[in-house]
């Protein structure tokens, strides 16, 4: 390797290292928000929209795939300009009311951009995936200067993350795309997304009712307080 080679090699890899720190402080920046969030939505509500956060970073191996599908050259500058979803964010919520409220609580954030949203919840993918997606800016503040980083958000709830999480090993760490009888399997993954997602509208519709049961029986405690006085 020439010297020169060996340098540009090192000063990429340095320059690589310190974008994936800019990244993860950018999760720890979008983390520390939502937690913020959930714990202030437990004081005001007496519940919390949050059941479970997760967070990665995109594998070096992952970033190099995307940039060669995408035909670009594997650099720097190319994964920061076109890549959303290097930094990875996912939260499991209970319900599907919930999913919609951290979305309206996130973009209400003064120091959060909202850069582009899919609602794969009211338009599913074909394969039956069910989720939220949010790409954010957020400025990140070093000692020698603020960068505006990008981060994914995906809010699903658990019966989602659940279907998601199988699905994924099944198909793509099983290798099975190219087997005999994947129509089928492909099919009965789409009708289990499909029974999940009842289900998940089921709960939200048995929540609903317990909440109209306990408003009427707070109005009607606060009737009684008033009339014995």
């Amino acid at each position: 390797m020439a010297e020169q080679d060996r340098d540009d090699f090192f000063a990429e890899t340095k320059q690589f290292e310190e974008l994936m720190m800019m990244y993860e402080c950018a999760i720890k920046e979008v983390q520390t928000k939502l937690e913020i969030l959930d714990r202030e939505f437990s004081v005001r509500y007496r519940r919390n929209p949050i059941s479970s956060i997760e967070s990665r970073i995109k594998s070096p191996m992952s970033i190099y795939r995307k940039l060669h599908r995408d035909g670009l050259t594997v650099s720097v500058k190319n994964i920061s300009r076109n890549l959303n979803d290097v930094a990875g964010i996912r939260i499991i919520c209970n319900f599907i009311d919930d999913i919609y409220d951290i979305v309206r609580m996130v973009a209400k954030q003064d120091d959060l951009r909202v850069i582009e949203t899919k609602d794969y919840i009211r338009t599913p993918k074909d394969n039956g995936y069910r989720s939220y997606h949010m790409i954010v800016e957020v400025p990140v503040f070093f000692s020698r200067s603020k960068q505006i980083m990008k981060v994914e958000i995906q809010i699903r709830t658990i019966a989602m993350n659940f279907w998601a999480s199988l699905e994924h090993q099944i198909r793509y760490k099983k290798n099975i795309e190219n087997m005999e009888g994947i129509e089928e399997i492909s099919r009965e993954l789409y009708e289990a997304a499909e029974i999940i997602a009842q289900t998940d509208r089921k709960m939200q519709n048995i929540k609903n009712k317990i909440d109209q049961f306990q408003d009427i029986a707070q109005d009607d405690r606060k009737e009684k307080a008033e009339w014995m006085r």
